[in-house]
């Protein structure tokens, strides 16, 4: 333990998320979205949020892009910056769940270990991964950013599914096969297995 951690001690608070939770008559929850670039997660995200809006809950949405304009604007593509973003992005969201918020998380998240780390900071029931499974042959054909163009011209390294391993869930509480359905069936898939 180095000097700074030691030095800090947890502060005890009087409300807790389950008290928070309460006034918005709802479970606080975090829904962890992942799959390559292109696979529909930021869709099937936005869709989502605006769902639940729509049935009363109250939610938020980190979208990867998004952080990567701000909070970890400082961090690049390598495997150790795409590893310390999940950590920012889990230890955002458990913060948001502790508010009493439904938190979507929209992230590639291309490593097993780095979700794994995010499902430990949330209680039993608090994570949901939700894989967006959507072929990299698909993701490609619609490359929505032109990243995939960029990556295979070699403009752009370390690229998710190309020359950086994406490692697939492999028990996911939610599995959306992204090409066999539409983006608002997936929603409702979501909703379905979440009983939301």
């Amino acid at each position: 333990m180095n000097k700074i951690t030691s030095d800090i001690h947890w502060q005890t608070q009087t409300l807790n998320k389950t008290i928070r939770a309460s006034i918005k008559s709802q479970k606080p929850l975090c829904i962890w979205l992942t799959g390559l670039s292109g696979a529909g997660k930021s869709t099937i995200a936005n869709l989502l949020d605006v769902r639940l809006h729509a049935m009363g809950r109250h939610t938020y949405l980190l979208d990867g892009d998004n952080v990567r304009h701000g909070l970890n604007r400082d961090l690049g593509f390598s495997d150790a910056d795409r590893t310390e973003n999940i950590r920012r992005v889990a230890e955002v969201a458990h913060l948001m769940l502790d508010a009493g918020l439904i938190v979507i998380v929209s992230f590639i998240s291309p490593f097993r270990a780095e979700r794994a780390f995010a499902r430990s900071l949330f209680d039993d029931g608090e994570f949901c991964e939700v894989f967006i499974d959507t072929t990299l042959e698909e993701c490609m054909r619609r490359d929505p950013k032109g990243l995939y163009a960029k990556a295979r011209q070699g403009q752009l390294k370390n690229f998710t599914g190309l020359d950086s391993a994406y490692e697939a869930p492999v028990s996911p509480e939610v599995h959306v096969t992204a090409v066999a359905i539409t983006p608002a069936d997936g929603v409702e898939l979501i909703l379905h297995k979440l009983e939301l």
